[in-house]
């Protein structure tokens, strides 16, 4: 199903004089390493070396193999100084340079391999039955391998999102190779959806065993939030229900509605596009057990945003209600 972003302007990010330096430095650390390694080469080629014996000949593939990785290294290093100078959306650029850190990763491997077996089919034996082994051993690592490689096509999940994935929830701070670190919010000894302090860490094959919550898909960066006030019967419903709406749409902004009309166009391209949404922020009614009226606001808030949000509305609708003791009244009993 493919559907249009959200029309709005990423922000550009550029990389730091700090940031740019130690990538120079290690640019110019492999340079200095391959021009060592191409005057080993040409020194290795003299006779006076010859006293090396049998060695010889793998020396020279060693400083051939040096040298071919510190040319990838430097190509490596110098397409990341590319992409975060002209990436403008950083979890895009995070992901590329993951995988070009990885893909260099396996040129390394396969020089390594061509200069070292100079008979292609007893290497790829021999590969073969590393392989079959590493496969039985390391069946976990290889499977949150393939995990990576998903989550950077499909994108389930980026850098910066706040994400549930099974039971743990939290914002994406990295996402690596084998397993993505969450900085978690709520957690065991908060009610609310701030960071409690804690990290976290899966296996990305955790990706193909639990469902994936995105709080902050990068189309529809919102979700619904409510907030329930309790007002007693002989209350007069109509003023109740303007007088929260109006402050729910004074904190929350004239976004709202374009907010309302995007969510509106994105189920128009799905198959439920009958459903109906309402005008938002929307107060409902309902009848609580506890003998009160229950007013709900409802509202589309970012996730990140939704705790001080919360306590903006509250703290003004209340003070706003008891202005008038005569149409607002708060239910007077033990049950509350």
């Amino acid at each position: 199903m493919d559907i249009k972003p959200i029309s709005q302007l990423p922000t550009e990010t550029k990389p730091t004089a700090t940031g740019d330096r130690p990538r120079k430095l290690w640019i110019g650390t492999y340079v200095t390493i391959a021009l060592i390694s191409v005057a080993a080469w040409l020194l290795l080629r003299l006779k006076v070396f010859e006293i090396f014996g049998t060695w010889l000949a793998l020396l020279k593939k060693l400083s051939l193999g040096v040298l071919l990785t510190s040319l990838v290294m430097i190509v490596t290093k110098t397409a990341e100084g590319i992409i975060l100078k002209r990436s403008h959306v950083p979890a895009k650029g995070y992901n590329f340079i993951r995988l070009i850190r990885f893909l260099s990763l396996i040129t390394i491997l396969f020089i390594f391999i061509s200069i070292l077996f100079q008979n292609w089919y007893t290497a790829a034996v021999s590969l073969g039955l590393i392989s079959l082994l590493l496969g039985f051993a390391l069946q976990t690592p290889i499977s949150s391998l393939a995990a990576w490689v998903y989550i950077v096509i499909r994108s389930p999940y980026r850098v910066g999102d706040r994400i549930q994935a099974d039971t743990f929830k939290g914002d994406v701070v990295e996402i690596n190779y084998l397993d993505t670190t969450l900085w978690e919010f709520g957690g065991d000894y908060l009610s609310n959806d701030l960071p409690t302090g804690r990290l976290i860490r899966f296996p990305n094959s955790l990706v193909f065993q639990a469902a994936i919550y995105n709080y902050s898909w990068q189309k529809f960066p919102y979700i619904w939030n409510e907030i329930p006030f309790h007002i007693a019967y002989e209350s007069d419903l109509s003023y109740v229900e303007t007088t929260i709406r109006n402050v729910a749409l004074k904190i929350l902004g004239p976004e709202t509605a374009d907010r309302i009309e995007h969510l509106k166009e994105i189920i128009k391209q799905t198959a439920v596009d009958e459903l109906q949404i309402k005008e938002y922020p929307f107060v409902a009614f309902r009848i609580n057990a506890n003998t009160w009226v229950e007013a709900t606001v409802t509202y589309l808030v970012e996730p990140k945003k939704a705790a001080s949000i919360r306590t903006s509305i509250i703290k003004q609708v209340v003070p706003e209600l008891m202005k008038q003791p005569d149409k607002v009244m708060f239910p007077k009993s033990n049950s509350r």
